[in-house]
């Protein structure tokens, strides 16, 4: 059911994007990307982490990824995930498994760190960080004006682990994933495939 994405993925995946730009706080992206855009940044963020599908019966149902939070080089070992599912998605754990495969993934690659920026209104996505381990770090109260009305955003923050001083960078992600049978590893690990 989870497997990594692909450029041909983008038309599906905007579709499940494209209400929350529109209808919804959960992005302060207020245009839809067109898809050449779009996969401007697929390519952009796969080059260094992971972007994740949920499929079932040839239909995605949802998608997750990780992306830099900062560019500074001292904030190397940092990442940010976000997903996002259809409605008919919604409730049934798999945000969850998308969020464990990609922690799973992240954590291999060397990143230490995870940052979430939540809607303070999105009381759903707060609760889901939560529960996936993530604790409030600040609010920023009416930082940002969509739909009519200013809104707050709770950062959030998780830490994988941490070590005195890192070894190196975190690898790409492509080197974790190489092939099949170490994908099939980590979703092995999940009890997902």
């Amino acid at each position: 059911m989870i497997r990594t994405a692909t450029e041909a993925d983008i038309p599906a995946i905007l579709e499940i994007y494209a209400p929350y730009v529109l209808t919804s706080t959960a992005t302060f992206e207020y245009d839809v990307p067109c898809r050449e855009e779009f996969l401007q940044r697929f390519r952009s963020i796969t080059a260094r982490f992971p972007w994740l599908v949920w499929e079932e019966d040839g239909v995605i149902l949802g998608y997750a990824y990780a992306s830099p939070p900062y560019t500074r080089a001292a904030y190397a070992w940092c990442a940010e995930p976000t997903v996002y599912l259809r409605p008919s998605a919604q409730g049934r754990g798999i945000a969850k498994a998308l969020y464990d495969a990609l922690e799973i993934i992240l954590k291999k690659q060397g990143y230490h760190v995870l940052y979430a920026l939540v809607c303070a209104e999105n009381r759903a996505s707060l609760r889901f960080h939560e529960k996936m381990g993530y604790c409030q770090r600040a609010e920023f109260p009416d930082c940002g004006f969509k739909l009519g009305r200013w809104l707050g955003l709770v950062w959030m923050e998780k830490r994988l682990e941490i070590v005195k001083s890192p070894s190196a960078f975190p690898l790409p992600w492509l080197s974790i994933v190489q092939n099949t049978e170490k994908f099939s590893d980590i979703l092995d690990n999940l009890s997902l495939s």
